[in-house]
């Protein structure tokens, strides 16, 4: 197919990039993200350099970081006070930035000889890569585009999220080929071939039971606060959020009562001792414990933590994956006049919490916890496996507004409760609060934007997925030795 406009190439690519973001939550048309990815490999294929692909992926990942991470802008301009132009072009910069890794797939992808196997082997590892440089921003994977209702999430507790997006561009790139030698019948019936295995192998895997249920399920209590964050640090406001959360905690006969990331917007040791009693009494009462977030300090550093109290002893979890220029700042003597003159955001100067802690032993169960964006790193996640029978998030979404933000961030979680075949459990400020199954499913879901405690059951698992051993090891293994033989194999 050859274009009479040069630029239109590129104005294609943009809104495919844009059409993506319909396969991800809320909307959940996981097909359209594969079409979407198969439209911008095609025009891959017949791109004729390396350059203009690097152009056609760029303006693909413009495409679908403005249309899927738009939010920022709320954030920093809305809650953050960033005046409005700032706010926009810093939020341009972020999806420009981000928009490099697919410009990089394209480019590196002709330079190997875009065949149908290689665009999909650079995607992957750019995905990879985008999820730990700079500490990692692994949003809108092309793997979460299918979770939860794809045959292809099978993949996910063998492979993790990579191992599904693999498998999502493998099928992209399959339709692609299809098309562009679509005279070609042969040749059309082994690419349908391959896909019917590749779709038929995802959804046998999921079909496999990972983990076994132990112990009785136990009840739980999602306390959502919905206290709004431009007032939330509010001094005037604090003497209300703490009598809220402690009326709404006692309100519930839950045996695990969980509240969300920083509901207590004070540093621990200034809660009122009686206050925390009552919590703890009232725990103890339901025959189990509460979960709480504040803010900890311990030996002169802050730290974003859950502490826990009730029947089973005190104890804490501190948040190790920081989020940068949120809750700490990079290169501070270069970036933090930004924060004097631009922003208003608390809790800027955090400290990191070890990657060595263990499952809290609460409510019967070996909990894992992790908060707020800590959840989009797999990898990390499993460290707590395969000993903890029942995930637990807690977060705090409100600084996004009503946008996509949060449903992305609860898709996410149901990535993790098929990585792990472990129930998750999220208690958040404002949604999306929600029960996750084994399967990824949502099992129950609060209204967003509303006071009010979600109410239902947790079954602890145990067992072991390919993933939780092995985590992303073998998928990198896969990666680069099959990227080193088509090196070879063009070198001859």
């Amino acid at each position: 197919m050859k274009f009479h406009c040069p630029r239109l190439p590129h104005l294609i690519a943009l809104l495919l990039g844009a059409l993506s973001v319909l396969g991800f939550a809320p909307f959940y048309f996981y097909p359209v993200t594969i079409i979407s990815m198969a439209g911008l490999f095609y025009l891959w294929y017949q791109s004729p350099s390396a350059k203009h692909a690097w152009w056609l992926g760029f303006s693909f990942g413009l495409g679908l970081f403005g249309a899927g991470i738009y939010w920022i802008y709320i954030s920093l301009h809305d809650f953050g006070g960033m005046p409005a132009t700032m706010a926009v072009v810093a939020t341009f910069c972020l999806s420009a930035f981000m928009a490099l890794f697919p410009a990089a797939t394209g480019w590196l992808s002709r330079k190997l000889g875009a065949q149908y196997l290689t665009i999909p082997l650079f995607w992957v590892l750019m995905e990879w890569v985008r999820s730990w440089i700079f500490t990692g921003f692994p949003w809108l994977l092309a793997g979460y585009s299918q979770i939860p209702g794809s045959p292809l999430t099978g993949f996910a507790p063998v492979l993790g999220i990579h191992g599904v997006s693999l498998a999502v561009a493998i099928s992209a790139s399959l339709l692609a080929w299809a098309l562009l030698h679509r005279r070609n019948l042969p040749f059309l019936g082994k690419s349908a071939l391959l896909l019917c295995t590749l779709w038929l192998a995802g959804g046998l895997l999921k079909l496999n039971t990972w983990s076994t249920p132990t112990g009785e399920p136990v009840s739980v209590a999602l306390v959502q606060g919905n206290i709004t964050q431009d007032l939330k640090w509010e001094n005037d406001t604090l003497r209300q959020t703490l009598q809220q959360y402690l009326d709404m905690s006692l309100q519930s006969h839950a045996k695990l009562i969980i509240l969300p990331e920083t509901a207590f917007p004070l540093v621990s040791s200034q809660i009122p001792p009686d206050y925390l009693q009552q919590l703890a009494d009232h725990a103890k009462h339901n025959g189990g414990d509460i979960l709480i977030g504040t803010v900890e300090k311990q030996d002169g550093a802050y730290y974003n933590s859950m502490l826990s109290m009730g029947q089973s002893a005190e104890q804490a979890y501190r948040k190790t994956h920081l989020v940068p220029f949120g809750e700490f700042i990079p290169l501070k003597q270069a970036f933090g006049w930004i924060y004097e003159n631009w922003l208003n955001i608390p809790l800027t100067d955090l400290a990191r919490g070890g990657f060595q802690q263990r499952p809290m032993h609460i409510a019967g169960q070996q909990v894992a916890i992790n908060i707020c964006y800590e959840d989009v790193f797999g990898e990390e996640i499993i460290h707590q496996l395969p000993q903890a029978t029942l995930l637990v998030n807690t977060s705090n979404d409100a600084w996004y507004g009503e946008s996509l933000a949060a449903y992305q961030h609860l898709q996410i979680a149901q990535a993790r409760a098929l990585e792990t075949a472990r129930m998750m459990l999220r208690s958040t400020n404002t949604g999306a609060t929600a029960i996750i199954d084994t399967n990824g499913q949502v099992l129950a879901h609060a209204k967003h934007f509303t006071t009010t405690t979600l109410e239902g059951t947790a079954q602890g698992y145990v067992g072991m997925t390919p993933y939780v051993r092995w985590g992303n090891w073998p998928m990198l293994a896969f990666l680069f030795t099959a990227l080193g033989l088509l090196w070879v194999r063009k070198k001859k």
